[in-house]
């Protein structure tokens, strides 16, 4: 009789737990998705490409095997260098194809992280949306930083000179009614995350590495920014894996039909000039769907005292050029001009301005029109 009752009260006990875990577990739950918490089913990071190089002579452990940073002594030693690195996320239910994040010149995957005033990037709002994502830098830049070749890096006070060619404003003062935070954490946080090159800027490098990280991943979507527009556009014609492309302010390195490459630009502190390929070659933009974003300050006409703001018009000038042409031949490319489309403030970061919530549903907008997730 007593055994029968221990044996009934571990039954009514067990009831009662398994009733109070379903009840917590439903708590939680509802908890989870109050907060809007993400369900990541696998991350990591891995480097792809890269050169070794090896010094002549012969490695001998005892005389070289101990760290002395003024130990010039390489005989017979390798260096590892030239790659790129990436950083992946891939949610719970994720979408067909993957978003690969490309930096623009001085930046690194930071770029496409939490914005400079705290707020979520890319990153994260993508990730929402069931992307996998992608994050990279490019070799020579960031977590890629091993260079095979030497580079003198200098520092410079040039703070102002990014504030004016990214168009936050001119020298301290922000545009009036720009989308970027005026906190001043913010904006000492956005010229933290710039970063130098630890070796010569090399194209051909950059394009034949992430061209590997293509090969590795497969079928993806890439975005691009600034620096990087041009070299994705000479990625997707070397790899057919970029089934698309989205590029924020793309600024040089358009290409064109050899036979019909347009005039250069001049603008106040230079020169932009589009890059000639074979028609053959050419046609394999208009094979993927390509939208292209440019935010505000950027005047319609020559301007000759701020060379922040000219060096944009010539890039969104060239764009619809390069536009024209893509289509002509049977391409699909849309450029948007965020002010016509009454988006304003946008500088040329609109990926961590305070409407970049804003652009990214227009660019998934876009993604979804093309019936690419």
């Amino acid at each position: 009789m007593l055994r029968y009752k221990i044996k009934n009260w571990k039954i009514a006990f067990g009831i009662f737990i398994a009733i109070l875990y379903t009840s917590c577990s439903h708590e939680k739950k509802d908890s989870i998705q109050d907060r809007g918490i993400v369900v990541i089913s696998e991350q990591g990071s891995f480097t792809v490409g890269g050169e070794v190089i090896q010094s002549s002579g012969t490695f001998e452990p005892v005389a070289h095997g101990f760290f002395n940073p003024t130990n010039q002594n390489t005989e017979g030693q390798t260096l590892h260098g030239d790659h790129a690195t990436a950083f992946y996320q891939v949610p719970s239910q994720a979408k067909k194809l993957p978003l690969v994040f490309w930096h623009g010149y001085g930046q690194s995957m930071r770029t496409w992280q939490t914005t400079p005033d705290g707020r979520e990037g890319f990153q994260s709002i993508f990730l929402r949306k069931k992307y996998s994502i992608y994050l990279v830098d490019q070799p020579r830049r960031g977590q890629s930083g091993r260079s095979t070749k030497p580079l003198t890096l200098n520092a410079n006070t040039d703070d102002q000179l990014w504030f004016g060619i990214f168009r936050l404003g001119v020298n301290n003062e922000f545009y009036p009614d720009v989308q970027f935070s005026k906190e001043p954490e913010a904006l000492n946080q956005f010229f933290r995350q710039i970063t130098p090159d630890t070796g010569p800027l090399d194209i051909d490098l950059n394009i034949k590495t992430m061209s590997v990280l293509f090969d590795k991943i497969g079928p993806s979507i890439l975005i691009t920014h600034s620096h990087s527009g041009g070299q994705g556009w000479l990625t997707a014609l070397r790899n057919e894996n970029i089934k698309a492309i989205v590029s924020f302010e793309p600024g040089s390195n358009f290409v064109f039909p050899e036979d019909e490459l347009p005039n250069s630009i001049p603008y106040l502190g230079g020169t932009l000039s589009a890059r000639g390929v074979s028609m053959e070659i050419f046609k394999k933009l208009t094979k993927i769907p390509i939208v292209i974003y440019y935010g505000d300050y950027i005047p319609t006409e020559r301007v000759f005292d701020n060379p922040g703001q000219e060096q944009w018009r010539a890039a969104l000038e060239m764009a619809k050029k390069w536009t024209n042409v893509v289509n002509k031949y049977g391409g699909d490319v849309t450029l948007i001009h965020l002010p016509e489309k009454g988006i304003k403030g946008n500088t040329h970061f609109p990926m961590s301005d305070l409407n970049n919530k804003i652009i990214a549903d227009l660019m998934n907008q876009w993604i979804e029109t093309k019936n690419l997730n």
